[in-house]
């Protein structure tokens, strides 16, 4: 059915893009409703698919004038509901801007539209020797302006960082149409480093409209290592040792059993199946420095109390052990209805620690949970496992989450590595920041978009909402912000 609004808004839409670029139906509205976090859910007003820049800047000097809020979205790919739309706003769809611009092999940069998607780059420049670092799970589907609006990561961001340490300058619209640059192709850059600050803002200061990307040359050669414990305490152990030994690995990925047990029945990796716990770790650079340091990690997760150690003998067993890894979170949806992936970064000596305290809250709530991280660089992925045909687990699912990123908190973590916090963690924003630090947020917000229209109601609560979710929940913050909803107040700081 049809959503017919007769209001000037529309109509003037209509003026900047063609009929079947603006979407208001609500059978076309409906593909758009969430992002990957599907437990928030709403309708937008509108949706619009614009593919030229001038298109995108007519369409947020015109939010503005109407005062309509404006959430950007890429592949949809998120996982904290940074993406869901706001039902009285416009989802901006930026998929058509899905061009690679330009390569350069000599600078090894290449200019790209938000739309393109993360492994494509790679494909597109690995005839010159080149790939692009971050490699999220996602990679074949996510787009790089969301990993830039996320600060993605993946499973090499140990060695080769986050997006924000592979993006050298973005082109940017503000909420009033006008552009800017952040960032250079140099060294540095004049000013303040606004680049940094537009990567991982969740679309809340700005839409990106280009992105220049640095890539690396090709590692001579990489190989892969599998090592199995029999705790999880001992393989968390390993991974500190081996960071403590000098060895910065391209790639330490860790497991537990019942996510070992969910990719090895979906990827056929090689996962030996009986496994408290295993570590992949992935070593790259020339073939001289590639065989020391397999020797090196090798003696040091057999120290640890690795019970095996396998070498990946070629190419495609390397590839093999990473498409465990990679498939995890599809493994996972074919032993439960329904699964909720929490994303916290905790200091690499905390692991056991951490690892102890959810196995207690999984008992406590009694609710399954599959861990899957980032182990090199603390940032965990506890897969809690749910059935959202039961009424009220979803919301238990949620007190959970929140109860592993308070212990993340605890421990002297963060409750956010690279998923963002969108509407899943705002109730933890109270936990880890005060009011006065939160203030600046908003201040720092209100300079780039004094009216609150880009991505309202998202990652920064209020002092109200810190309040409220306080008294509900205790200092500890267990649970998501009953009220944080896209549907809130839009001229919200």
């Amino acid at each position: 059915m049809k959503r017919e609004n007769p209001d000037s808004f529309l109509h003037e839409l209509r003026q900047i893009l063609p009929a079947k670029a603006v979407l208001t139906a609500e059978e076309e509205l409906r593909p758009y409703e969430c992002d990957g976090l599907c437990g928030y859910r709403e309708l937008p007003r509108v949706v619009v698919l614009p593919d030229q820049v001038t298109q995108v800047q007519a369409i947020l000097a015109l939010c503005q004038r109407h005062r309509v809020p404006v959430v950007a979205r890429g592949a949809g790919t998120g996982l904290s509901g940074g993406a869901t739309p706001h039902s009285q706003g416009l989802l901006l769809s930026m998929t058509r801007f899905n061009r690679i611009l330009a390569v350069d092999p000599v600078s090894c940069t290449a200019r790209v539209q938000p739309g393109v998607r993360n492994l494509a780059v790679s494909e597109a420049v690995a005839a010159y020797g080149l790939y692009y670092a971050p490699d999220p799970s996602s990679e074949i589907a996510c787009t790089i302006g969301g990993n830039v609006a996320e600060n993605a990561g993946g499973v090499h961001c140990l060695k080769y960082g986050l997006t924000v340490h592979n993006v050298l300058a973005a082109e940017v619209l503000l909420m009033s149409g006008e552009s800017i640059r952040v960032g250079s192709e140099g060294f540095d850059a004049p000013g303040y480093d606004l680049l940094a600050a537009i990567t991982g803002s969740e679309g809340m200061l700005g839409v990106v409209t280009e992105v220049t990307l640095r890539l690396l040359p090709q590692p001579e050669t990489a190989k892969a290592l599998l090592a199995a414990f029999d705790t999880i305490e001992a393989a968390a152990d390993a991974v500190a040792q081996v960071i403590a030994a000098g060895i910065i690995p391209a790639g330490l990925e860790m497991m537990d059993n019942p996510a070992i047990r969910a990719a090895e029945d979906f990827a056929q990796a090689g996962y030996p199946r009986e496994a408290a716990a295993i570590l992949l770790c992935e070593v790259d650079g020339t073939v001289a420095e590639v065989e020391q340091q397999v020797e090196a990690v090798s003696a040091v997760l057999r120290e640890r109390g690795a019970n095996e150690v396998r070498v990946a003998r070629d190419e495609a067993e390397r590839l093999r052990f990473w498409s465990g890894r990679k498939n995890a979170f599809p493994a996972v949806g074919r032993i439960s209805p329904d699964y909720y992936c929490i994303d916290g970064t905790i200091p690499r000596k905390q692991i056991g620690k951490v690892l102890k305290g959810v196995a207690s809250l999984s008992e406590q709530y009694g609710l399954r949970v599959a861990n899957v991280f980032h182990a090199g660089d603390g940032n965990l992925h506890p897969l809690i496992l749910y059935d959202a045909g039961n009424p009220g687990e979803f919301e238990r699912t949620e007190q959970l989450g929140g109860e592993i990123l308070a212990l993340c908190v605890e421990v002297g973590g963060t409750i956010t590595g690279e998923h963002g916090v969108g509407l899943e963690k705002i109730g933890q924003m109270c936990v880890q920041f005060n009011e006065d630090e939160l203030a600046q947020f908003h201040a720092f917000k209100s300079v780039f978009d004094p009216a609150g229209l880009l991505n309202p109601g998202k990652a920064v609560p209020t002092p109200a909402r810190c309040a409220e979710f306080k008294a509900m929940h205790g200092q500890g913050g267990a649970a998501v912000f009953s009220d944080a909803s896209v549907s809130g107040s839009i001229a919200e700081p």
